[in-house]
């Protein structure tokens, strides 16, 4: 409720990552066409639009401390990603007192629980009832509201790792999914130059995408949702368990039972997508090209449960995606043919591989 009421997806948002995407194509100009690794460039301004709702304020791009959340984020995600992380996960207890990569992951953590925790004082020592101004402010008021609770689940414990959820679920997922899909367009160039022509055709080059024009530009909207299913980024989805005693087909599944959701079976299913190994946008379109809605595109799982933030990052993406294309030109470094699109990580995420792309500024009409 917090997070819809500070605008999560929706339109007095809208103006907030419409302001960051101008900042990141400033910062895209900024390499001058010259090669370069986007990860860091790209994970900065979804990260801002979160810094926006749970601390109301963004950092710049250049900022150090930002930088090393950064990095410590996309570290994360590929610690987590690794097969060792995977062995940990079944055999906490016994890997605990062995050494290996979870004792980085755990550091950094420990790390974000800091920072985080840095921010939380902050706001304690400037809490105003009356003008709650962001995330932590509404938590550390229903803190207070309940403090004669003992059961209450509002501490700042629980705000810490709440918070630290936002920043990794709202951040790597929407930067990974744009690192990624820059790839699969540097892979696929007669893909870019359609989405290209469509900016052009609907929007032009003298004002900002905005949300009212994806309704008009279909084969750009097929494009996303494409390289949503095609990279899968989250396979397993998230573990939920079970709040009571259910009889599921034929299988009784026991209350506590942990459920753990295959998206994979679901985002590659041959019937609903022909040829899912292939990346193609027509799995979106109908025959007059029009858009085609799927049941079966649930990367962001499905039910009540399914990801709070998936009408941000659907928003952060078309926004993203349209402002990058209408002002820079994409250009990969080796042959298209060349480029690898494996992911190098396969485990709670699909990690793209490193590469290095050039931007070069497209001309104003």
């Amino acid at each position: 409720m917090t997070l819809r009421n500070f605008g999560m997806g929706k339109k007095s948002i809208e103006e907030r990552v419409q302001e960051e995407a101008k900042y990141l194509v400033e910062e895209l100009k900024k390499t001058n066409g010259q090669p370069c690794d986007p990860t860091f460039i790209l994970g900065c301004a979804p990260c801002n639009v979160i810094c926006s709702i749970v601390f109301r304020k963004r950092f710049e791009y250049q900022d150090q401390k930002f930088l090393s959340l950064m990095e410590i984020l996309n570290e994360s995600l590929r610690l987590l990603s690794s097969p060792w992380i995977q062995v940990y996960n079944f055999f906490p207890s016994l890997v605990h007192y062995l050494p290996g990569i979870h004792h980085k992951l755990i550091k950094n953590f420990r790390t974000l629980n800091d920072f985080v925790l840095e921010r939380v004082k902050e706001h304690q020592e400037t809490l105003d009832a009356s003008d709650t101004r962001d995330f932590i402010d509404c938590f550390l008021m229903k803190i207070e509201q309940e403090k004669q609770n003992q059961g209450s689940e509002f501490t700042i414990e629980n705000l810490v790792f709440t918070t630290i959820d936002l920043f990794g679920a709202g951040t790597e997922t929407t930067s990974t999914t744009l690192r990624y899909g820059l790839l699969l367009l540097l892979k696929h160039p007669q893909i870019t130059e359609k989405i290209q022509e469509e900016i052009d055709r609907v929007i032009g080059r003298n004002r900002s995408p905005s949300m009212k024009d994806r309704s008009s530009m279909p084969y750009t909207d097929a494009v996303i949702h494409e390289i949503q299913r095609y990279i899968d980024l989250v396979p397993a989805s998230l573990p939920h368990a079970v709040t009571q005693d259910i009889q599921f087909r034929q299988y009784f599944i026991p209350k506590g039972t942990t459920i753990i959701p295959l998206l994979t079976s679901v985002l590659y299913d041959d019937e609903e997508f022909p040829n899912p190994d292939q990346f193609d946008p027509h799995h979106f379109l109908d025959e007059s090209g029009n858009f085609k809605k799927s049941d079966y595109f649930v990367p962001f799982s499905t039910g009540k449960r399914a990801c709070v933030g998936e009408g941000l990052a659907q928003m952060e993406l078309f926004l993203f995606f349209t402002t990058i294309l209408q002002n820079v030109t994409l250009k990969p470094v080796i042959d298209p043919k060349d480029i690898d699109i494996t992911p190098v990580a396969k485990g709670f995420n699909n990690v793209p591989p490193s590469y290095e792309i050039c931007f070069l500024p497209s001309e104003s009409v």
